[in-house]
């Protein structure tokens, strides 16, 4: 018969077992986020769920006000970009989403910001919380450096819900060992030597800083140089600079070195012919440093 084990490179028998992925402390996380005149109007953690986004969206569809919050200890059947799945241990992230009512203010065009917002915002709170410098892959990837090289340690995906409602959902790796890696690319914050673990502390953090950069953006009709938003996206994004191939809907291909990234939130590809494109769609891929 063998002992229980503990997450320092061991396997555990129950989910409570495993002392050093605590559950998140709702009453204390709500007591620190929902603030008067503050974003936040509501916060509730779920054990599992197949999709916080999808959850969300049918809160929002109700009527939900605009910074719920939906956390998941586990999520079963999270949904990136592309529709591609993915999953992780009970407790060994933070994935959650928020709901957003941009109002009349922000125009359609300057939605596509959001999911970016969102990534400087999550960039800007790791790097407070955890002392990580996150990196952002355009338009939606969590990068962190281990053993030198870059690995995706979360995601980002943005959903319209209704006609005035956007839903923000964010995974992010914390505490996975190299052992429960879903594939030999991913990363997270604990591979990357995280001065901090505790997924209370982060999760605050992350929407604080989400908080602060929202705000501003939407006050200013969803501008993102008036923000300084467009700057720091172009700041913390791994992307810029480097030889890439756009994957376009379709099955069309586009490869050229990513130069900017424009008014609406499109990567600008710069191909040998001279010409700029715009890409507001599609899969990007690094295929070398600047």
């Amino acid at each position: 018969m063998t002992e229980p084990r503990n997450p320092r490179g061991r396997h555990h028998t129950g989910r409570w077992t495993d002392l050093e992925r605590p559950p998140l402390g709702l009453r204390a996380l709500r007591r620190g986020l929902i603030l008067p005149g503050g974003l936040w109007s509501s916060l509730d953690v779920v054990e599992a769920t197949g999709s916080t986004n999808t959850d969300l969206a049918a809160r929002a569809a109700d009527g939900a006000a605009e910074g719920a919050v939906l956390v998941a200890e586990e999520q079963t059947a999270g949904r990136g970009r592309l529709d591609r799945r993915w999953s992780a241990p009970a407790r060994s992230g933070i994935f959650f989403s928020v709901l957003l009512r941009p109002g009349p203010g922000v125009p359609v065009e300057r939605l596509g910001w959001l999911p970016l917002l969102t990534g400087v915002a999550v960039a800007t709170g790791l790097a407070r919380a955890a002392g990580v410098d996150t990196a952002l892959k355009w338009p939606n990837d969590l990068l962190v450096t281990v053993d030198g090289e870059e690995r995706k340690a979360g995601g980002i995906l943005a959903e319209r819900a209704g006609d005035d409602a956007v839903v923000v959902g964010v995974g992010l790796n914390v505490s996975l060992r190299a052992d429960e890696l879903p594939v030999p690319t991913a990363g997270s914050l604990a591979l990357a030597n995280a001065v901090s673990l505790d997924r209370d502390t982060l999760l605050r953090a992350v929407l604080r800083s989400l908080e602060r950069w929202y705000g501003p953006w939407r006050e200013a009709g969803g501008d993102p140089v008036a923000t300084g938003l467009q700057e720091a996206y172009a700041a913390g994004c791994a992307t810029l600079g480097r030889q890439v191939r756009a994957e376009l809907p379709g099955g069309n291909e586009l490869v050229g070195e990513a130069v900017a990234v424009d008014g609406d939130g499109r990567l600008v590809v710069a191909t040998d012919d001279g010409e700029r494109h715009s890409v507001g769609a599609g899969d990007i891929v690094h295929l070398r440093g600047a």
